[in-house]
């Protein structure tokens, strides 16, 4: 680990413009994690040009603040391109990072695509925020970091981690969170932002509970229709947020939400306790942690395979384990 960080750092050093990078349809790590980097370079080497260049936003996320605008093709080509919280290349929002003169890749997810010369990977972490934070940590020394960019790190570790519930949070996550909090971050702020909802949410939630289903052997799901969105004012974000809703069913260990787009593709947001459903993911155009991953299907009769290998992955799963709730 330290000898990626090291050379991750030397190459930062060799470059007056880096050019930062995430997944499309952000989360709070991918977010967290880019604008976190970006003020700690920003503050250590106020001569560089520092820059996130993405193609898609976040609205949960807007009071993070705004990203910069976007750059002619020509700027990319002596850059340092830098991609965080992205596990292959075709998530990437700004699919212009092929212009950069030399690629960085900083994840947390299983490895799928390496799509840089130069990686730093370590699937066990919590978030892609907890290893900026342990990357500001090791070079203290060398990097600077203040309260606003800890905000923005400690919001990807709070909302990847589950509020610090998940397998992945270990020790040292805590750790570094502590050393992120240590920066006077405002977290009554953080967290009314964060976890309010609107009215219109709530009964939403409410809807979701009356309308869900279960499988045969317990896969919790629900599909959520541009109708539906329609109905209840709801941003994609908002109606994804259903998977959540279906996380305290006992003994349903696998839950899963299917969203219809605009342009017609189904989102599939996958969540477990206890199982692995990672896999299932990548074999549907996406892929993430063992126990929360994402895909995308295209028809009713995929959506359908999906939810059938799920409830079969499921099932294998009870008949040779003991202990799950």
């Amino acid at each position: 680990m330290i000898t990626a960080m090291t050379n991750i750092l030397n190459k930062i050093k060799e470059y007056d413009k880096i050019i930062i990078f995430r997944h499309f349809r952000p989360d709070g790590d991918a977010v967290g994690s880019t604008k976190g980097l970006q003020r700690i370079l920003q503050l250590s080497f106020p001569n560089k040009k520092i820059y996130l260049q993405n193609a898609d936003f976040s609205k949960y996320l807007e009071f993070l603040g705004e990203e910069d605008d976007m750059l002619p093709e020509e700027a990319y080509k002596d850059a340092l391109g830098i991609v965080l919280d992205t596990g292959t290349a075709a998530r990437i929002s700004n699919q212009k990072y092929t212009l950069c003169k030399e690629l960085i890749k900083i994840d947390h997810h299983i490895p799928v695509d390496a799509y840089a010369p130069l990686e730093w990977v370590e699937e066990e972490r919590s978030s892609t925020c907890e290893m900026v934070a342990a990357f500001y940590d090791a070079f203290q020394d060398e990097l600077k970091i203040d309260k606003e960019a800890a905000t923005y790190i400690y919001t990807g570790m709070v909302t990847d981690s589950g509020r610090f519930r998940f397998r992945s949070v270990s020790g040292e996550t805590m750790r570094l969170a502590g050393v992120m909090l240590n920066q006077g971050i405002d977290t009554d702020t953080l967290y009314a932002h964060l976890y309010l909802k609107e009215l219109k949410e709530y009964k939403f939630e409410s809807f979701v509970y009356n309308k869900m289903k279960l499988s045969e052997n317990g896969v919790a799901f629900i599909y959520i229709t541009k109708e539906i969105k329609e109905k209840f004012n709801l941003t994609d974000e908002m109606a994804s947020a259903a998977v959540s809703y279906m996380d305290g069913i006992k003994n349903s260990l696998i839950w899963i939400a299917f969203i219809q787009m605009d342009d017609g593709s189904i989102r599939v947001r996958l969540r477990s306790r206890f199982v692995t459903i990672s896999e299932i993911a990548e074999r549907y155009n996406g892929g993430g942690h063992a126990c929360a991953a994402g895909a995308t299907v295209y028809t009713p009769k995929e959506m359908r395979a999906l939810l059938k290998e799920a409830d079969e992955h499921l099932a294998t799963y009870k008949a040779n384990n003991k202990g799950w709730l």
